[in-house]
């Protein structure tokens, strides 16, 4: 897998995390006045939305740092 910007990661895990949370909140709490379809359906969106937000931490977690690549480093002086 190709590397990815911790900083994005963080940025990725954070939007979906709190997407998440935001959906089964409003699934749960404000949908089911309307329709009990639409609160199903926000409330799996926001399943969703977290299992996204835990795939993208487990790259963070799991991805090896960036190696330098040794053809375009320059050679030491002497």
């Amino acid at each position: 897998m190709k590397y990815i910007n911790p900083l994005k990661l963080k940025v990725l895990m954070m939007m979906f995390f709190g997407t998440g949370i935001l959906g089964i909140v409003i699934g749960l709490t404000v949908a089911p006045n309307f329709s009990s379809d639409s609160s199903l359906l926000i409330t799996f969106m926001g399943v969703i939305n977290l299992s996204l937000g835990g795939f993208f931490g487990w790259i963070f977690l799991t991805q090896q740092p960036k190696e330098e690549d040794k053809r375009k480093r320059k050679p030491k002086r002497k």
